[in-house]
């Protein structure tokens, strides 16, 4: 067994079947063992979308993704992804070739020193220079991955290790010092939290990204019912809970819902469980929850009290401290509660409105059209931009790992590749891309993929001829300068998705939406959906640097559509 060798069976012991990858000179021996291995290897057509499918996959599935690229441009155009997965807390592995060893330093061609580069955006890194190390690096590297705070592993692994002989194949573990992270929550401050919990007379709950990470949904709503607090998510805790929940209130922050971001600072309590309190989600910090108490649940302790002050930290796994946290209650739990009954009167008060017929169509029309395209098991991913926003704020998401959408590093070009990785992990369920066309050209290459590996992912591009968030920005905040934010000079979409093979079709009309993707979803069959949407439909947000409900826009009701439809 060589070095490639025994890379492909670690990760096929470690439970990988499908890797996704570009080939490149320091990678040609292993993908010469590839060829006769059983692992699965999808082709992409840029290396920054091999990290961003492994992150879907991941995402999707729970699993660690997997991804392989060449040394130096092929390395380099990983790092974006990897920045993505460090910033959204995904278990990846990014494995690289690197030149011979006797030539690293010397600047040799297609060499960068990508551990380097990527060393602030990984959680740990690898360069094995004796191929017997393979398989216990990368079973530690698993491990590492995916315990604790989830996050990407580097592993850099010269040529001439992928083909030197291994004496043995060991799958073992590399010493990793200093990595113990906590997973049981101090039994001290469980109790003061429960004190605190059931003291309070209007309780919030804030459940972020490592609430799903932790697979902790149902001991979320059980606590919420226990305590009567409404639950408010960041955009990376979007579907923990069914967001038709009456204890729901959705996503808070800049793009947020009404009723999240214009009861949180009512609230005397707030719990929050695995978040990173990101400046998009709070505003302005002296002017977020001032008067609140804080209790901070997180698993990753340099997160406790990094943005925001609280007043007890509990260090631990979201799904155990959680269920120490019910099991502490007991049957103390609240009688019903005035502040939830409150919070779901002014949710069902402020229905956003959904209902347009106007032309061009309005996004929150598609994004309504969407919603009835779709089921509870159906992925969808997002790219960046105010599509993103739209789908965010408007479309319910009923379970976890079921939105897929860049938060951290907002990456434009992330929901095309990623909805590729999702398909990929969940092949019974159907996905859904929605993008922008900014977005979308980034990565419009990827057609070439699904076309080759049938994916039937289905793609919604909501067309506004505009770097729509920027555009919006640019109106808002800076007096109308438009200054390139215009796209009018993009493709047309249906002849180019069409090219490579794929099933396309425009949407311009009420309704039309709905019928095409209801259609290919059911069909299970790759598909571009070119939607023309209103350019100058702006979602409400407060300006960056502003207070959580320094409103820019307003909101609009269904109670106000003519008819009361």
């Amino acid at each position: 067994m060589r070095g490639g060798d025994a890379i492909i069976k670690a990760l096929m012991d470690k439970g990988v079947d499908t890797i996704f990858g570009y080939p490149g000179g320091t990678v040609i021996p292993f993908y010469d063992m590839l060829y006769d291995s059983d692992l699965n290897h999808i082709l992409v057509r840029h290396e920054q979308c091999a990290a961003h499918a492994a992150e879907g996959y991941a995402r999707a599935s729970g699993k660690v993704g997997v991804c392989l690229a060449t040394s130096g441009p092929g390395a380099t155009n990983l790092v974006t992804g990897i920045a993505n997965a460090y910033m959204d807390s995904s278990p990846i592995i990014a494995i690289t070739g690197q030149v011979v060893s006797n030539l690293i330093g010397n600047d040799a061609f297609q060499e960068v020193d990508i551990m380097g580069i990527t060393m602030p955006i990984t959680k740990h890194s690898y360069q094995p220079k004796d191929a017997n190390d393979i398989p216990s690096i990368i079973n530690t590297s698993f491990e590492i991955a995916s315990t604790g705070r989830p996050g990407p592993i580097l592993i850099d692994v010269p040529k001439e290790v992928q083909e030197q002989e291994l004496d043995d194949y060991v799958l073992g573990t590399i010493p990793t010092p200093g990595y113990k992270p906590t997973i049981k929550g101090n039994s001290k401050q469980i109790a003061k939290a429960v004190n605190m919990l059931l003291k309070a007379e209007r309780p919030i709950i804030l459940a972020g990204g490592g609430t799903i990470l932790a697979g902790a949904s149902e001991e979320l709503k059980t606590l919420a019912e226990l305590i009567k607090a409404p639950i408010a998510t960041t955009l990376m805790g979007k579907g923990v809970i069914d967001e038709a929940d009456d204890l729901s209130i959705g996503m808070l922050g800049m793009h947020g819902k009404q009723v999240a971001n214009q009861n949180v600072n009512k609230a005397d309590c707030l719990l929050a469980i695995g978040v990173r309190f990101s400046d998009r989600t709070t505003g302005r910090l002296d002017e977020f929850m001032p008067d609140a108490k804080i209790i901070h649940i997180d698993i990753d302790p340099a997160e406790i009290g990094k943005n925001v002050p609280v007043d007890l930290p509990i260090v631990g796994d979201a799904k155990i401290v959680l269920n120490q946290l019910i099991e502490k209650i007991n049957g103390d739990s609240k009688a019903e509660s005035p502040w939830l009954k409150s919070i779901v009167d002014f949710k069902k008060s402020t229905i956003p409105r959904v209902t347009y017929d106007d032309i061009p169509l309005k996004p929150q029309q598609v994004i309504k059209e969407i919603a009835n395209s779709i089921d509870e098991e159906t992925i969808v991913t997002t790219d960046v931009g105010i599509h993103q926003m739209w789908a965010a704020h408007f479309l319910d998401i009923s379970k976890p790992r079921k939105f897929i959408s860049s938060g951290g590093l907002g990456t434009m070009g992330f929901g095309l590749p990623a909805a590729i990785g999702a398909k990929v992990a969940c092949p019974d369920d159907a996905v859904l891309a929605i993008v922008g066309d900014g977005g979308f050209l980034m990565v419009s290459q990827e057609l070439a993929t699904i076309k080759e590996h049938d994916i039937p992912v289905v793609i919604a591009i909501l067309n506004n001829r505009k770097l729509g968030m920027v555009y919006q920005w640019q109106n808002k905040m800076y007096d109308k300068r438009y200054s390139q934010t215009d796209m009018g000079n993009s493709p047309d979409f249906v002849k180019l998705a069409e090219s490579f093979g794929i099933n396309a079709a425009r949407a311009e009309g009420v309704g039309e939406t709905q019928d095409i993707l209801s259609k290919a979803l059911k069909d299970n069959e790759a598909m571009l959906v070119d939607i023309t949407v209103e350019k100058d439909e702006f979602i409400p947000m407060f300006p960056p640097g502003g207070g959580i409900n320094d409103l820019l826009g307003e909101y609009k009701y269904e109670k106000d559509v003519e008819g009361g439809k």
